[in-house]
C-alpha cells in the first residue's frame, strides 16, 4: 500500500504532466501557424510524451493501491514573439518538472517506499535527457538569432528530431 504522502506527490505530478502535454501543444499549435512546421511536429511529440508519463503514473498509482485523480488545469501561454522564446519556455518548464521529480524522489526516501523510488528512477533519466535536448535546441537559436535561412535549417532539424522519436510506448 502507498503512503498518503507518496500519494498526494504523484497526484501532483499527474497534474503536471497533463499540464505539460497541453503547453507543448500549445505552443505546437503557435509554431504551426508561424510556418515552423518542424518545431511544431517536435512539440506535437512533446505533447504526447507527456501524455504517456501522466499515463504511467496513473496506472502506478491506482496498480499500488493508491487513487489517481485528475484535476483542473490552467490555460496554457499561446503567444510567443519568436521561436527562441518557445523553446526558452520549454527549458525553464523542464526544470520545473525535474524539480517535481526530484521533490517525489526525496519523499519516497523518506517514507523508505523504495519500490515507487525505483518507478521515479527513469524519470529522473528522462529528465536529464530533455533539459539537455532542450538546452541543445535553445542553444542553436541562438547562435543563428534572426538569420531567416538558420531558423530555416533549425526546422528542418527539428522535424527530423520529431520524425526520428520512436512512438510513444503504450502504458
Amino acid at each position: 500500500m502507498i503512503s498518503k504522502k507518496v500519494e498526494e506527490a504523484i497526484n501532483r505530478q499527474i497534474k503536471n504532466e497533463e499540464h505539460s502535454s497541453r503547453i507543448y501543444m500549445a505552443m505546437a499549435s503557435w509554431c504551426e501557424t508561424k510556418g515552423y512546421r518542424g518545431a511544431a511536429d517536435f512539440l506535437y511529440k512533446q505533447s504526447d510524451e507527456e501524455r504517456m508519463h501522466m499515463l504511467k503514473f496513473i496506472k502506478f498509482l491506482n496498480d499500488r493501491g493508491g487513487y489517481a485523480q485528475l484535476q483542473s488545469l490552467d490555460m496554457p501561454k499561446s503567444e510567443y514573439t519568436k521561436l527562441q522564446d518557445v523553446f526558452q519556455d520549454v527549458l525553464t518548464h523542464e526544470q520545473f518538472v525535474t524539480k517535481s521529480i526530484n521533490e517525489i524522489y526525496g519523499i519516497t526516501l523518506e517514507e523508505k517506499d523504495y519500490t515507487t523510488g525505483n518507478f521515479i528512477q527513469w524519470f529522473i533519466q528522462e529528465q536529464i535527457e530533455e533539459e539537455s535536448t532542450a538546452n541543445a535546441i535553445l542553444d542553436k537559436l541562438k547562435l543563428v538569432g534572426d538569420d531567416k535561412a538558420g531558423m530555416f535549417h533549425i526546422d528542418k532539424e527539428l522535424e527530423s528530431m520529431a520524425a526520428a522519436r520512436p512512438p510513444v510506448p503504450a502504458v
